[in-house]
């Protein structure tokens, strides 16, 4: 939600050229996935270089940008993790969207200061969940795909006005319980929960 009360347009942006055209017309933030620790592995992702080039050119217009460290991380990921929140914290994004509670902890110890979401692969359909993660410092917690909006509202009704509600309206809307996506690495051996289903 912005300081007007109006809803956030908070828009998708694959590419550098993407951020950019968004950002121009009229998106209110972005939000981009680096090259690990997304859940879009075969797609393009940012580079290093092209996210701090982005975050500078979002933060000229006055916008803001997200990005995505939403993986369900293994105990082999955990280190990388830690050394790319130290990178990331050199380039200052505005929040970063995580789902594993470890990848969280880690977050709020190496960057304090940078916002967390909590992404819609962490099954978020109850009030008491939101809760949960403000208690532990998030800003903002995205919606499961599947809540109404009747739903949406009675979590609206029993939380604090400064936790912030995310929701998809356009894009992909997976009917399922988001982030618990098991059949395709047990079929193919590819690891939904880490970008490659």
């Amino acid at each position: 939600m912005l300081e007007n009360g109006k809803p956030e347009l908070l828009v998708p942006a694959s590419s550098l050229e993407v951020l950019k055209v968004a950002v121009m017309y009229g998106a209110d933030a972005v939000y981009i996935g680096g090259e690990m620790y997304g859940l879009r592995a075969k797609a393009k992702n940012f580079s290093m270089e092209d996210m701090a080039e982005g975050i500078r050119f979002a933060h000229e217009y006055g916008k803001r940008v997200f990005v995505t460290a939403n993986i369900t991380a293994h105990n082999r990921d955990l280190e990388g993790v830690r050394k790319y929140f130290r990178e990331l914290h050199k380039i200052g994004p505005d929040a970063l969207i995580i789902s594993d509670p470890g990848v969280f902890t880690i977050a709020r110890e190496v960057c304090p200061e940078i916002e967390v979401h909590i992404s819609t692969q962490s099954n978020n359909v109850n009030y008491e969940t939101y809760l949960f993660w403000q208690r532990l410092g998030a800003k903002r917690v995205v919606s499961a795909r599947e809540l109404s909006i009747k739903e949406i509202a009675e979590i609206r009704a029993n939380i604090p006005d400064d936790l912030e509600i995310e929701t998809f309206v356009h894009g992909a809307m997976c009917i399922s319980y988001s982030g618990r996506c098991l059949l395709s690495n047990y079929f193919t051996g590819r690891d939904a929960n880490l970008g490659a289903c």
